[in-house]
């Protein structure tokens, strides 16, 4: 019974052997991720049986938006998740407390304003996206529920990355495999037993995400032995702001940024028509499985850094970052072998129709190899955002995306566009991103070696 308490308390990552460390943190964060995948995945599957094609284009059309929607509480998170394990290693109370109670306090007014703004200037964002007259409804009322119940999405987000930053990524597993559960049978009676159709996906989303925050909320209330959670702390401090947000803003800009040429790249993948934006979106979920090894370790040499620089033990930052980046290459050496032998089988989990599955396979076989260059820049960047370097991996995102990848989309649609194919070839979408994810590996291992973020320690 004792080692199963462990497993929810707090896990000290300046000691032990790194690589079990990092292990140890990741598996539950990979059960997690894989778990959280399933809300949108979920989404997919129910609307693509039980509504349509278009339906299922129209969910895979509101995800680019709504990620840069998010942008403010991915800063928050990212910022609050940096300062709580450098403060945790550093076994500073105080100034652990009062980071978390600041953070609190801060998501309730940020998800108010995102709540009151977000559904106002949806429609006229969808239009600048041109998305197709045939599921502008259903993007708009999709996206529309969610910013309702946004509180919900950013208080997960922000409070499991507290308990991540403390050691404890199991909690939020646990927490967030019920939430996951829920959301499956809610989509169900929603879609499959109301007939609500999209709307009834956005709407499960939202309840599932709401309790899943409550529950790390209860959890985080119940660690007085670890921090202090009272009226004193959660008045929010100007200075622990200011910190929030010096850390925090490179990565929300880092999101913004990749949401932002998402956007401009779903305009052209719109262009292509209702066939291939539903191939898009199941290429996308499965996409979300392949990359989850990538973003674990990635989180986890966030904590294991921030904790260990905290302690300033930077030794032991440089041999933990080689084999977390080792364990990260494994992983997704073996996810994206999984995908590429079962991939049409995988295709066939959203939608019945052979040419959608046959042209979503095609797709993620070039995508393939590119996931094992995320794997090394997920890590690597982990390592450099947790000890407090976050500008170099907003600047790395913004060359590997803006510069990079979108130029490339439009050039070779427009070198490949034929009588028979005014827009080009298809295939732009997927090899301009493969390019990027690869230049921006090259970039992520070059700026490590340098070692700005050895300087970076809150």
């Amino acid at each position: 019974m004792s080692k199963i308490k462990q497993l929810f308390e707090p896990a000290d990552m300046t000691v032990g052997t790194p690589w079990k460390r990092i292990a140890m943190f990741s598996i539950p964060m990979l059960i997690g991720n894989i778990a959280q995948q399933m809300y949108n995945t979920v989404d997919s599957i129910v609307v693509g049986h039980y509504v349509g094609d278009n339906a299922l284009a129209a969910v895979g059309s509101a995800g680019p938006l709504f990620n840069l929607l998010l942008v403010l509480f991915v800063g928050i998170s990212a910022g609050v998740g940096i300062m709580v394990s450098q403060y945790f290693g550093a076994k500073q109370r105080e100034e652990l407390s009062k980071t978390i109670g600041t953070s609190i306090t801060l998501t309730a007014l940020v998800s108010l304003v995102v709540m009151i703004v977000a559904p106002m200037i949806i429609p006229g964002m969808l239009r600048m996206l041109n998305t197709p007259a045939s599921i502008f409804e259903d993007c708009k009322d999709y996206l529309n529920i969610l910013m309702y119940g946004i509180a919900g999405l950013a208080y997960y987000n922000i409070l499991s990355g507290i308990l991540r930053g403390m050691g404890d990524s199991f909690s939020s597993l646990v927490y967030l495999l019920i939430a996951t559960v829920l959301n499956i049978v809610l989509d169900l009676y929603f879609v499959a037993g109301l007939g609500m159709g999209v709307a009834g996906v956005s709407l499960a989303t939202a309840i599932a995400q709401g309790v899943s925050s409550a529950l790390c909320l209860v959890k985080l209330m119940r660690m007085k032995a670890v921090f202090d959670l009272g009226k004193k702390e959660l008045k929010m401090s100007s200075r622990h702001i200011k910190q929030i947000v010096r850390l925090g803003i490179p990565s929300g800009l880092t999101q913004a940024i990749m949401s932002s040429a998402m956007i401009i790249v779903q305009s052209l993948t719109n262009s292509f028509g209702e066939t291939f934006i539903a191939a898009n979106v199941i290429v996308m979920r499965v996409d979300g499985f392949a990359m989850m090894p990538n973003f674990s370790f990635g989180m986890a040499m966030t904590t294991y850094a921030g904790q260990n620089v905290g302690a300033r033990q930077y030794d032991r930052v440089h041999q933990g970052a080689k084999q977390g980046t080792i364990m990260g290459l494994a992983v997704s050496a073996f996810m994206t072998g999984s995908i590429l032998i079962f991939g049409k089988y995988l295709m066939m989990i959203f939608t019945d129709t052979p040419e959608l599955v046959d042209l979503s396979v095609y797709v993620m076989r070039i995508l393939a190899a590119g996931y094992l260059a995320v794997a090394v820049s997920q890590c690597l960047s982990g390592v450099m955002r947790g000890a407090g370097d976050t500008m170099t991996p907003m600047w790395i995102s913004l060359i590997s995306t803006v510069a990079i990848r979108v130029p490339l989309a439009y050039g070779i649609s427009w070198m490949t566009r034929t009588p028979e194919l005014p827009y080009g070839r298809f295939e732009c979408i997927a090899v301009s991103l493969l390019i990027s994810w690869i230049l921006g590996a090259l970039l992520t291992v070059f700026f490590y070696r340098k070692g700005k973020w050895r300087s970076a320690a809150i």
